[in-house]
């Protein structure tokens, strides 16, 4: 009830077993769909690798392994091809009977984790007092598309948005709260100009000694547990994480309040880090500062790298905190798997975090990694601005997103009335921003163009939602409702029947891969692939005018669960599916 590789790896691993014995139990027998019909379905590549341990000739190989492969009740034809390649063809019944199997499963053939985990995803991560840019945009869309993915397979996913809200900067910005006056000041927030706000604190700072001085004073104060200069911070993290919930809901992530762990969060256990790395011997102070060497990390002149813990003046930073995260994480919320969805900037400073948190002894039972992508850039390639220069805020992002999203709904569906318009043109505008992050691979840059992104065909969330969009529109036409997924065999003759086929139990072996890379790609291009074979299975077989009352149910299955798998697998990139568009 999943995709045929599942069956068809056990049964390559007795093969291989059987010819070349137990030491070669488990060799992955790297099974691929085929390019072309000419080669069958899948085709399996283990020959090539498994010969040059068994120094023997890879078309032998494969040979041996087709002697001793068991798969007449799944495959047609199994033949060897090339210097050792394996071509199988399966049998149509056997196709037919596990997408019938699929069809009445609401997993649509996803299968659970085998062994769930819980899983710590750190992502988005804006600044209190600052407005989310478009730097904010990638962090924030791929972490909550792997957290859906995640919780998908069945694991544990909690989600930590690892707030910036504690620091120098606050000084200066609690002083002009001061200056502003409480009243004043929270008004001025709650109407969403935090970047302005920010602007004026630091003007003042740059170009007023005396209130410089009094914002020096005031980090002391505030580092120093004072309750008034706390509830004047206080005041700036509630406005600033009302107005990130709103954009949260706008740009429809599943973060929350209760997934704020801010970096004010930690300060109580830096002390404790500190002391704990030193008693271990992994840092020492050196320069006046605390600092942990990992191995394997030298500067410019060849001297080991330092991770600065805690500052000369007796101040802790990013590092020091970033290892508290990791300690908490795997020893209080007991994660076995660390996600951090961060810029690639940040890679080095994230190794020498993690290889210290490993040394410690904080990683043993659990892994990290850095789940890196690139930079937004605009279409001359160089970052993502307005035309004066300045860095694009996300409000109004969205806002261009959904006017211009207004305008393609409108064109492609006039009938529809002006408040299901307006939803489509939110579902449509949003996704279509979402999608052209999630559909490049993370770790490159990509240029923002509003019209390819937008773009009807081509790999675009309008595409895939139209494609949805299609598949609902059989049913209305038809004046019927789907076929009741009951299990029974669907008939599958024609090549386009194959081909659609075989891509919807695919489903399953794409989402496994997209959770265990952290690579949303994968699910994107897997749906574009899809609603492209759709596109060919409906020009080429009928399906309301089928030739049978039996041809014509198979193929309404087919429809039906493409529809579900598009609506599944946008979900997960957490995009929505208009029935209409």
């Amino acid at each position: 009830m999943s995709d045929p590789r599942h069956a068809l790896r056990a049964r390559f691993d007795e093969a291989i077993v059987a010819a070349f014995g137990t030491d070669h139990a488990g060799t992955d027998p790297l099974l691929r769909r085929s390019q072309q019909d000419r080669f069958g379905d899948y085709q399996a590549n283990v020959a090539m690798s498994l010969s040059k341990r068994l120094g023997s000739n890879p078309r032998d190989v494969a040979a041996a392994i087709v002697e001793n492969l068991d798969v007449d009740d799944v495959c047609e034809a199994v033949e060897v091809a090339g210097p050792g390649f394996v071509n199988l063809t399966l049998r149509a019944d056997y196709l037919g009977t596990e997408l019938g199997a699929t069809a009445a499963d609401d997993r649509l053939g996803v299968l659970w984790a085998e062994a769930p985990e819980t899983v710590v995803v750190d992502y988005s991560a804006p600044n209190v007092a600052k407005e989310m840019h478009v730097g904010h945009l990638r962090s924030t869309i791929i972490g909550d598309a792997l957290v859906r993915i995640l919780e998908m397979l069945g694991h544990r996913v909690i989600r930590q948005n690892h707030l910036g809200d504690w620091g120098t900067p606050f000084g200066m910005l609690i002083e002009h709260l001061v200056d502003l006056g409480e009243e004043e000041g929270a008004h001025e927030l709650s109407v969403g100009d935090l970047d302005g706000f920010y602007r004026q604190a630091q003007a003042k700072f740059n170009a007023d000694p005396a209130f410089a001085e009094r914002a020096r004073r005031r980090v002391v104060a505030l580092q120093g547990g004072d309750q008034q200069t706390l509830e004047l911070w206080r005041l700036l993290v509630r406005e600033s994480t009302r107005y990130f919930a709103v954009v949260y809901e706008r740009l429809g992530v599943t973060l929350t309040e209760r997934d704020l762990c801010p970096e004010s969060f930690y300060n109580p256990m830096l002390d404790d880090v500190a002391m704990e790395l030193e008693s271990k011997g992994l840092a020492w102070v050196d320069d006046g500062a605390l600092c942990a060497f990992p191995p394997g990390f030298a500067g410019r002149d060849g001297d080991p790298l330092p991770l600065i813990v805690r500052k000369g003046d007796g101040g802790y930073g990013y590092a020091a905190t970033d290892l508290a995260a990791v300690r908490h994480r795997t020893g209080k919320l007991g994660a076995t798997r660390l996600v951090y969805v961060v810029g690639s900037p940040q890679s080095q400073h994230l190794a020498m975090v993690f290889a210290t948190a490993g040394q410690a002894g904080w990683l043993q039972h659990a892994r990290a990694e850095h789940v890196a992508f690139g930079s937004v850039l605009g279409p001359d390639g160089k970052m993502f601005k307005t035309r004066s220069g300045e860095t694009v805020k996300l409000g109004a992002l969205l806002d261009e997103a959904v006017e211009r999203a207004a305008s393609v709904v409108a064109a492609k569906s006039p009938d529809l009335d002006d408040a299901s318009r307006a939803d489509v043109a939110r579902a449509v505008g949003i996704g279509a921003v979402k999608y052209a992050d999630l559909a490049n691979d993370r770790v490159k840059d990509y240029v923002f163009d509003w019209d390819r992104m937008l773009a009807m065909d081509g790999n675009t969330a309008p595409y895939l939602q139209y494609a949805h969009a299609r598949v609902r529109s059989i049913f209305r036409r038809s004046g019927e409702d789907a076929p009741e997924p009951d299990g029974a065999p669907v008939t599958i003759g024609e090549r386009a029947e194959r081909a659609l086929a075989l891509d919807l139990l695919s489903f399953d072996e794409v989402v496994q891969s997209t959770a265990e890379l952290s690579a949303p790609h994968r699910l994107c291009n897997y749906l574009f692939g899809l609603a492209s074979t759709f596109t060919t299975f409906y020009e080429r077989c009928p399906v309301l005018r089928a030739d049978t009352a039996e041809q014509r149910r198979s193929r309404l299955v087919l429809c039906d669960m493409t529809a579900r798998v598009l609506r599944s697998g946008l979900g997960q990139l957490g995009i929505q599916t208009p029935d209409r568009l």
